[in-house]
């Protein structure tokens, strides 16, 4: 009688490799499926608690909800499902809510173009008791030829946000009162703007920011935060600016066992997601859509939270 363990040989055959191979392929299929049809419609909450290494009034808490990279599509993000990420925004308590670029389509594959005209007014639903924020995207930039053409805004993507109440920022700052304290948001405008029009512009203007005139703006000592739709800016970030917020990485999109093989900047997976501690802080959001590939996998649709307060641990 053999035992358990017997010491029979395992027989390769060819009928042995074509299953294997089928199970490989039904699993990859499966992984794809439930990137396109399920991942992107999840919908998460991702909480950061932060005492900022800048200057920060000494017992103030500020709760900060970020909605990024909603790329509003059909049928992928339509407007009800933009609506239902209002409605759980809007459940978080936010001192203030921010939003951090692309909120056009950022994939042709499969997808339809959800117009200004629909999104944004869901969008305008947003409410925070110190307000509402946003910047542009490149995506937002992009989608408008005629402005990357004539290289400044408005763009349509802007003037539709505006035209809802919401508060475009472009490389300028403006102070929040928080409960008798002071703290400056500022609003970075995008760094790839001119990418697809290099060719009118030259490689020496990709993009509409300006970190210099954007900080110039903020009083010396005073506390500030800083939106940039791409991380990559965060080296520059002076160690004064107690938090920067990103999106666009969408923390690689398609993390394997928490690996982003692909992440769109220079520095790699440097900055592609969460909470990175340099001279300063910055936060980078998974964000809620698709850009490229019409698939997300390993990385939930989410809104950010981040709690900033002097009490608060890193």
């Amino acid at each position: 009688m053999s035992s358990a363990l017997g010491s029979s040989p395992v027989r390769i055959t060819r009928r042995t490799v074509v299953l294997g191979l089928g199970a490989v392929a039904l699993a990859g299929s499966g992984s794809v499926a439930y990137g396109v049809g399920v991942e992107p419609m999840r919908l998460a909450v991702t909480r950061y608690r932060i005492r900022p290494m800048a200057p920060w009034p000494e017992g103030l808490s500020l709760r900060i909800v970020a909605v990024s990279d909603v790329h509003a599509c059909d049928p992928f993000m339509k407007p009800e499902h933009i609506r239902r990420i209002v409605d759980l925004a809007n459940g978080l308590g936010g001192d203030v809510i921010v939003l951090l670029g692309d909120y056009v389509r950022g994939t042709r594959a499969f997808t339809t173009i959800v117009a200004p005209a629909e999104w944004a007014p869901v969008l305008g639903a947003l409410k925070a008791p110190l307000g509402t924020y946003a910047i542009l995207g490149n995506h937002d930039w992009w989608a408008d030829r005629a402005a990357c053409e004539r290289g400044h805004g408005p763009t349509l993507a802007g003037e539709a946000l505006t035209g809802v109440g919401i508060r475009v920022l472009q490389n300028e700052a403006l102070p929040l009162r928080v409960r008798g304290h002071e703290v400056w948001l500022a609003g970075l405008g995008d760094q790839l703007s001119f990418q697809r029009t290099w060719w009118r512009y030259g490689f020496k203007r990709m993009g509409s920011d300006d970190l210099p005139a954007t900080l110039a703006a903020i009083p010396k000592g005073a506390s500030s935060i800083l939106l940039a739709h791409e991380p990559d800016i965060f080296p520059q970030v002076p160690a004064h600016v107690a938090l920067t917020l990103s999106g666009h990485t969408h923390g690689g999109q398609v993390r394997l066992l928490g690996y982003a093989p692909v992440v769109p900047s220079r520095y790699g997976r440097r900055y592609a997601y969460g909470h990175v501690r340099e001279q300063t802080d910055l936060v980078v959001s998974g964000g809620l859509g698709m850009s490229g590939l019409p698939i997300r996998l390993g990385i939930t649709p989410e809104i950010v939270v981040v709690d900033l307060s002097s009490e608060a641990i890193a």
